[in-house]
């Protein structure tokens, strides 16, 4: 199987914390109600549940909300670097970036999701199966 995948050799990605993947045109970060749950107590709700300033529904399914900046609402900025205020119990679409199905389609899609974040093709080396594993993930 992975002599079929074009990245069967494995990848490089290293985050350089400059908030690209967390900020941009408008979007959606999805978060199922697990998530939202993790997110409510870490930042000290006692509900379970988020607030409109930090979530909203699309539909049947539930978004993180973003700045007017195009920011998401947990990005951090601090001078040149960025960070999540959320890190520990970020989305699983948060901590499966890069490696996300459409930008694994070709080395083109790959180098394209790459013009804006300075952390692909860089830094740690990532196996196919450990590619695999984030890809295919489905929950924490």
């Amino acid at each position: 199987m992975a002599r079929e995948k074009w990245y069967a050799a494995g990848l490089h990605f290293e985050c350089t914390q400059c908030g690209n993947c967390c900020s941009g045109p408008p979007g959606y970060v999805w978060v199922t109600k697990e998530e939202i749950r993790r997110i409510s107590e870490f930042i000290g709700r006692e509900d379970g549940w988020l607030d409109k300033e930090h979530l909203r529904r699309v539909q049947f399914r539930y978004s993180l909300t973003e700045k007017k900046d195009g920011d998401c609402i947990f990005l951090k900025r601090d001078g040149e670097k960025s960070y999540c205020g959320i890190y520990s119990v970020r989305p699983l679409q948060c901590r499966t970036w890069p490696f996300w199905t459409e930008n694994l389609r070709s080395p083109d899609s790959w180098n394209r999701a790459g013009l804006t974040c300075p952390g692909m093709n860089r830094g740690k080396e990532y196996n196919f199966v450990a590619i695999e594993d984030i890809r295919l993930q489905k929950s924490w």
